[in-house]
């Protein structure tokens, strides 16, 4: 019987962005929105994110030819795609691997009425979402014209489902954002809301963090995708790139 799922998949967060700047100089001044003029899907990399999906592309590149990611997938936003575009640069990707796959699954968790705006500005101009939100949790509240946590991992089923139909045994790179790495732990560990979130509080996923899964034939009954590290930010700090962590432009209600 084919193998199901991926030999190894690892589950990458973008470089760091212009937005990811924008929202710490806003969070740091104590603003009440994030000034920046882009669509959040049309935000680039900053200076430092090059440098760290450069770092991490060396990082890939210095595998055996046959250990290297074969297949790609990217979340459509911009950073996330020039993320995998300098992997491939560096020569991070197996000589094989075709054009990254771009899905739109793998987006960002959208924030509706809600984006642009920081902690004080949600409580400022929405007061009454962030009293939902306290009220409801963050993996459930969902914001007007925008998503829950539970929202993004239903459309993470359908994607995950895509890749055991189409990359079972391949050795696959995703490159999204930070609440969809937390999300795919959520899933591949069959976590409960309290173990995910319980993740989250411990700190922000690291920019170009490398979350790794390896395809154990032993593990349960058919054999299971097992987590080797999580959040490893070595390949950027030891190539000297700076190491990030900060929220993306529309950290409100992440």
């Amino acid at each position: 019987m084919k193998q199901r799922w991926p030999a190894r998949i690892w589950i990458v967060r973008h470089g760091e962005s212009a937005g990811n700047v924008a929202s710490e100089a806003a969070h740091g001044a104590s603003l009440a929105r994030i000034d920046i003029a882009e669509r959040d899907v049309d935000v680039a990399l900053s200076a430092r994110g090059e440098q760290q999906a450069d770092a991490l592309g060396h990082w890939f590149a210095a595998m055996p030819p046959f250990e290297r990611p074969e297949v790609v997938l990217t979340s459509p936003y911009l950073r996330a795609q020039q993320t995998a575009a300098r992997i491939r640069a560096a020569g991070g990707l197996a000589v094989e691997a075709p054009e990254a796959l771009v899905d739109e699954r793998l987006r960002e968790k959208e924030l509706g009425i809600l984006d642009r705006l920081t902690r004080a500005g949600v409580k400022q101009f929405h007061p009454e979402q962030a009293e939902m939100r306290t009220r409801l949790g963050k993996f459930y509240h969902r914001p007007p014209s925008g998503e829950s946590w539970c929202d993004v991992i239903l459309r993470l089923r359908s994607a995950l489902d895509t890749i055991s139909l189409h990359h079972g045994e391949k050795r696959v790179l995703v490159v999204a954002h930070q609440v969809v790495v937390l999300c795919l732990r959520y899933l591949l560990e069959d976590m409960t809301e309290a173990e995910v979130l319980g993740i989250d509080a411990e700190g922000d996923v690291a920019n170009c963090s490398v979350t790794e899964y390896a395809f154990e034939p032993h593990e349960g009954t058919t054999g299971k995708l097992v987590l080797q590290r999580y959040n490893f930010i070595a390949p950027v700090a030891q190539a000297g790139a700076p190491v990030t962590a900060e929220p993306d432009a529309n950290v409100a209600a992440r």
